[in-house]
């Protein structure tokens, strides 16, 4: 009879500081990667508040500290944000905990507005009903009747209304944003790199370090002077890149209309979220 004898292997001291014993032959990240893998975890949680019943989907964050819950105004369902080593028995508890607070924030979402025949829409702030014009040439324009009515006049199939009145509006945000962040560069002496538009959810514009702006679309609903604020905004982090007195003092100069500007979003930016969306 043969018996192979071996050390114990500190399979606790290598959980506990894996960077002290790597596995042979593997390099440190790979190592870090097998001794981290959680097994597959649900998505999303179905969160019970009375009779009702909501889906909260669930995300993990590696710079977050805590549980925390927010609504997405668009997509219209709760977010749960988890720590690198939160477990999902804990996610449950804290959603279920704040049910009340999920049936109320999605109870006062605004009334979805879907880009469909009949809807109106602002379009720069002004108040426009889309109308379906099939067999007419075209995409979309826009034409005032004689009562003084605004519409948006969508031609083709009526089934591609709601995707030709999305793109008409990325186009119409994408050509007005171009223009303002340009202007706003060449008065403050920097170069803008890229304008971007897309359809942010957490906020309305963004810039990098390098010059690249990024804007949500949605801010061709709002009047001219939040679009052009937002434009002053992201250009202005490209000389200040902070929220500091000095930043704001750079978004004065380009900007008259700030406190304006902020107090229009304050009050009616989270209903632009609501156009282009299905119940």
């Amino acid at each position: 009879m043969i018996c192979f004898c071996a050390d114990r292997f500190p399979w606790r001291r290598m959980w506990q500081i894996p960077g002290e014993l790597l596995l042979p032959g593997l390099p440190d990240m790979a190592t870090r990667a097998l001794l981290y893998r959680r097994p597959a975890e649900p998505s999303t949680l179905v969160v019970r508040h009375g009779s009702q019943f909501f889906s909260v989907k669930l995300r993990r964050h590696r710079r977050a500290r805590r549980y925390t819950l927010r609504i997405h105004p668009t997509d219209r369902e709760a977010i749960l944000t988890m720590p690198p080593r939160g477990t999902i028995a804990e996610a449950r508890e804290f959603a279920n905990m704040h049910g009340g607070w999920i049936a109320a924030r999605l109870g006062r979402l605004p009334k979805a507005a879907p880009f469909q025949p009949g809807t109106v829409i602002p379009l720069r702030g002004v108040a426009h009903r889309i109308v379906h014009r099939n067999g007419e040439r075209g995409t979309v324009w826009t034409e005032t009747r004689e009562s003084g009515e605004r519409i948006l006049c969508v031609a083709g199939g009526i089934e591609f209304t709601d995707r030709r009145v999305h793109d008409f509006l990325k186009r119409e945000a994408r050509k007005e944003l171009h223009r303002a962040s340009h202007a706003h560069a060449e008065a403050l002496g920097v170069r803008v790199k890229r304008v971007s538009i897309r359809d942010q959810s957490s906020r309305w514009g963004s810039c990098t370090s390098a010059g690249s702006l990024s804007y949500s679309w949605r801010l061709i609903l709002a009047p001219p002077f939040v679009l052009d604020y937002l434009a002053a905004h992201e250009v202005a982090h490209l000389v200040e890149m902070n929220h500091s007195p000095r930043f704001w003092r750079v978004v004065g100069r380009v900007c008259v209309h700030v406190e304006r500007a902020k107090i229009w979003l304050d009050t009616h930016g989270n209903d632009l979220h609501r156009y282009g969306i299905e119940d």
